[in-house]
This record gives structure tokens, sequence and C-alpha cells, in this order.
């Protein structure tokens, strides 16, 4: 049975839109990031996955240990439901956040908060102070990890931390050392211009031999550079976790010595974007369904809902990918509409009214902020219904 009609009879008695987790291609991801980790611990992305329990599954894994988190509030949620070493990745400026954490000392045990300036350890301890008893907060450093060339004319990567030299690092870990109930037990670095940018994209020939000579020297750069930060830091703290890669990177940033442990979790679900790497092929896991409501013309049907695009800079491909039955399209004027989304292509004339159209998401996570629950199929059948966070009542982001 393919994968198309093994869908549909797994969810028969649901009526789309819905989405659905494939739970051995999930698997069968989830091995392939162990192997490429090169048995260094992977830290589980939540926003990549945005659902309690199927976080809970992950971690049940061999080869994954710990969360990073998107929000501090998330963090604590997590933490209130049991799970443990949780590395919140972004600053936060949540001040009801911070004196939640510092009133409570078994979550701040678990939980670590990331910063990259003075600024935010003034923030941290204003939003703490006179919050009585104070639990001692676990800080980790965020470094820049962009690629910068032709003297700084050019850069690649996310635009995160300023910090970037050792001695910048090294300044800021001996400003956490002299401030009490301040702990620095961690270093964060991603390598967003390898992890997430692929390296093979279709048609692009001359695009792809830039990015990947890019990445090429953006590796050797940041192997030195990252190392010899860690080196620094470690002169004023002892850190428990170098953290860096994600899942398109995984199997380059375990090389290096000073790294610890890798971020992954869109690899997971394997959503459209991750299709264009070389060193890596994963299955989708992550689906979603919604229903043919007319057939404008036989060579199109409009189906319900669709305009899902993922965060980041506009374009074509931050749209969910029609996906099953394969060879639909977007209307080039209409593209995903906000309530009904028409699809062309020869495929179309074999739809009917009612009949399903299989998407993929651009990106992993996001898509459980349009549903409240996965329906996680083995084999040809719906074996458990969990929720999302949204199933739950929580929005983080």
């Amino acid at each position: 049975m393919d994968d198309r009609r093994r869908y549909d009879h797994a969810t028969a008695e649901l009526e789309p839109p819905f989405a659905i987790l494939d739970l051995a291609a999930m698997r069968a991801n989830a091995a392939d990031l162990v192997r490429r980790a090169g048995g260094k611990p992977i830290r589980v992305a939540s926003k990549s996955i945005r659902s309690r329990p199927v976080l809970e599954r992950v971690l049940a894994m061999d080869g994954f240990r710990g969360v990073m988190a998107f929000t501090l509030p998330e963090a604590l949620w997590l933490a209130g439901h049991g799970f443990t070493d949780i590395l919140v990745a972004y600053p936060t400026a949540d001040r009801h956040a911070l004196a939640a954490l510092a009133a409570d000392a078994e979550a701040a045990r678990q939980i670590t908060v990331t910063v990259d300036s003075a600024a935010h350890l003034d923030f941290i301890e204003h939003a703490v102070q006179g919050a009585g008893p104070r639990a001692e907060l676990r800080l980790c450093l965020d470094v820049d990890a962009g690629y910068v060339a032709l003297g700084g004319r050019f850069r690649a990567g996310a635009l995160r931390s300023p910090i970037r030299q050792p001695e910048d690092a090294a300044d800021l870990a001996a400003e956490i050392a002299k401030r009490p109930g301040l702990r620095l037990v961690g270093l964060l670095a991603y390598e967003a211009q390898i992890a997430g940018v692929g390296d093979a994209p279709r048609g692009q020939a001359a695009y792809a031999r830039a990015i990947r000579l890019m990445q090429a020297r953006s590796a050797r750069e940041l192997i030195v550079r990252r190392g010899r930060v860690v080196n620094a830091v470690r002169q004023f703290a002892e850190l428990e976790f170098v953290n860096g890669g994600g899942t398109g990177s995984v199997e380059l940033t375990v090389r290096e010595k000073a790294v610890t442990e890798v971020g992954a979790g869109s690899g997971l679900f394997h959503p459209r974007l991750f299709d264009f790497y070389r060193r890596f092929t994963g299955r989708p896991a992550a689906l979603f369904a919604l229903p043919v409501v007319r057939r404008p013309r036989p060579d199109v049907v409009t189906v319900l809902g669709g305009g899902y695009p993922a965060s980041g800079s506009a374009g074509p491909s931050r749209l969910p990918q029609p996906y099953l039955p394969a060879g639909l399209r977007y209307a080039p004027d209409e593209g995903a509409g906000e309530v009904q989304t028409p699809l062309l292509g020869q495929a179309a004339q074999d739809l009917r009214m009612g009949d399903r159209v299989w998407f993929r998401h651009a990106k992993a996570g996001e898509l459980c902020e349009r549903f409240d629950a996965l329906h996680l199929v083995e084999g040809d059948k719906v074996v458990e219904t969990v929720p999302t966070y949204r199933g739950e009542g929580r929005t983080f982001l």
C-alpha cells in the first residue's frame, strides 16, 4: 500500500483538516540523526515538535538527551510536567517568568537561561529582586557562529549574539562570575549558515556551488574560533555543556572536540526545507490533510484552507508543499489561501469532492500552531491522538 492510500485508510473516520505524524518515518529520521551524531547526545529542539507527548517519545529514544526550548514560560511549563535539563536557547525579557524561575528551586535546577550581554544580566537581576528566597539561576552564553568575510562586507548566518571573539566571551563570563545568584554552566553557538541552509537547491547549480564553498570555509573558521571561545570561557566557569549545530550540520558539528552536544528537531519531522541537503535524506513524517471542496475546472480542485506559510524570508519556499497525490501545484496568482486554495495539475482530474490532499509544511513545529492534535499513524492505522501545544491551550509565541 503506497503512502497516500495508507494515510487515507488510517484516517478514513476523520474529517479534514487534520495533521498526522507517521511514527515509522519519525523513528527512521531519529535513528539517522543519532547515527550522524556519532555518539554525542542530541538536545531536542522543542520549537520543531510543539507537542509534549511527542517530545516524551523522542526523549525516550537512545541518543537524545535534554530539551532546547524557545521561551522561558514554555520551559517552566515543561519542567512542571517532569521534563529535565531544559535549555532556553533564546534570551528572555519576561519578568514574571524570571521571577517564577527564581522562586522555584526545582525548576531552577532544570532550566538554563541564555544570555549574550551584561544588559541581560541587569535585566534578570532586576526581574528577580524582591522574589523572596532566590534560587541560583543557570546561564548559557550565546556566541555568534556566523561566517564573516571580505573585511566584514560579507556575512552568512543568523544575526544573534554580539559575542563573537574569545575575549568578548571571556569578559562576559567574568562578569557573570562576579554576580551572586548567577552561574554560567553552558555555551551555545548555532551555525545557521550551515545547519539551516540546504547545499543542494534544485536547478541552481551555480548557487549550490557558492553555498558549499561558503559552508566549507565557515566550518574551517568556526572549528578554530569556537574552540578558542570555549577555552577562554572555561577560565571563569565550569561548563557542563557546549551546544552547537542543527539538523543540517549534525555530522559536521560533532567533529569539533569543543562541542559536547548538538541540537536538532526539524529532522525528526523532515519538513520541506530539509529536502535540499546532500549529506542526508529524511522521510516526511508530519503531514496535514485538506479536503477538496470544489472543482472550478477539470484540471483544478479547490481545498479548504491551506494558507500556512512558514516564518523566514518570504517567498515560494515558505509555502506548504502539495505532496500527495503528486503533481499538484499552486495557482500562481493565488498561492495558498486563507480559507481556500486552488490546486492545478493533471492529478486534479482524478480528485472528487471530499478527497484529501496531503501537504508538507515548509518547517517542522509551525505545523502544530495550526492544529490542536497530531494523529499518530503506525502502518495503516491511527494508534493514538495526542495534543499539540495549541491543543493544551499553550501558545508560547
